[in-house]
């Protein structure tokens, strides 16, 4: 019985604590998409190379291929850079968020 009057304040405190840095969706740290000047990327081939180009000029965290017919989830990432297609893969719109 002695034991556990001991131990209750330790297991209390250890599970009160919060964690260091609570990750919040649609943010990563040093990455905010900004799409000024991708207009040069319009018309060019949507592949691996220009959406590297694209993600690294925009400062994007992540890279969204937007394909016709494809549906899109309407959550907002201020991280990430979306790259619409045509059917012959195209690239026809390049929007953060």
């Amino acid at each position: 019985m002695n034991r556990r009057v001991i131990l209750l304040p330790i297991l209390l405190t250890a599970c009160s604590t919060a964690p260091a840095a609570i990750p919040v969706h649609g943010v990563t740290p040093g990455h905010k998409c900004v799409a000024e000047g991708t207009d040069r990327f319009i018309g060019r081939t949507g592949d691996s190379r220009s959406g590297g180009e694209i993600k690294r000029v925009t400062h994007a965290a992540v890279l969204r291929w937007a394909p016709p017919g494809k549906m899109l989830t309407m959550d907002y990432r201020e991280d990430r850079v979306t790259i619409w297609l045509d059917a012959a893969y195209k690239i026809t719109k390049i929007r953060c968020g």
